[in-house]
């Protein structure tokens, strides 16, 4: 079988695995790119994608230190980081192959990359293959979702105090709300005192939660 390689990298404000989104479209406001690699950077690989709003992304976990390990039960954060599932029935990225699978919103093509809305990956992560997605194939929502139909995902209010919130621009502020919204804390972790660093457009953003409330209490 061909060894695979990537034909692209992703470029995006999350420089961490701490803070990334735990699954694609949690954010309309988080804007990456996709950078093709030389070879790929031809405008006929792109004829015809501008037809489509969503693609799916094959992409690998490479800040996974772990990649040889392979693990057949996880522990899922919606289920509290206790319970644990068959990797196979998980979104876990501690998978045999290491091999993620996102859905992404299309916000702008050119030769040399894509700009997309919405990807749970970070910074520099490379990108094996793109496909389109096709609604009346890829939709299905009549379709059981197993853990994730009896565990709903509860969302935080956020607080930015505005000698913080002026340090970002309007989208990059409305995406740094919409990711800490989702509470990006180890889901066995419920210390209100515990402050916390999220790394994110470059910046070092510091953070507490008290009960449903996360609060941004410096900037470095």
């Amino acid at each position: 079988m061909k060894e695979i390689t990537p034909i692209a990298y992703f470029h995006s404000p999350l420089t961490s695995k701490f803070g990334i989104p735990r699954q694609s479209g949690l954010s309309e406001n988080l804007i990456g790119h996709i950078v093709f690699e030389k070879r790929y950077r031809k405008k006929e690989a792109l004829r015809g994608l501008d037809e489509f709003d969503y693609l799916w992304l094959i992409w690998g976990f490479s800040a996974n230190k772990s990649l040889n390990e392979c693990k057949l039960t996880v522990r899922p954060p919606r289920l509290g980081g206790n319970e644990r599932l068959g990797v196979f029935a998980t979104r876990s990225p501690f998978r045999p192959n290491g091999l993620g699978l996102s859905c992404v919103r299309i916000k702008q093509i050119s030769e040399e990359n894509i700009e997309v809305v919405g990807a749970d990956l970070m910074d520099g992560t490379p990108i094996y293959d793109i496909k389109p997605y096709i609604p009346y194939v890829d939709c299905h929502p009549e379709a059981k979702g197993g853990f994730t139909d009896m565990r709903k995902w509860k969302r935080l209010s956020v607080h930015i105090p505005n000698k913080f919130s002026k340090e970002f621009g309007e989208n990059e502020l409305a995406a740094l709300k919409d990711l800490l919204a989702e509470d990006p804390r180890p889901q066995y972790q419920h210390d209100a005192t515990r402050i916390y660093g999220m790394p994110f457009g470059g910046k070092d953003v510091k953070f507490r939660v008290h009960k449903d409330l996360l609060e941004v209490i410096g900037i470095d």
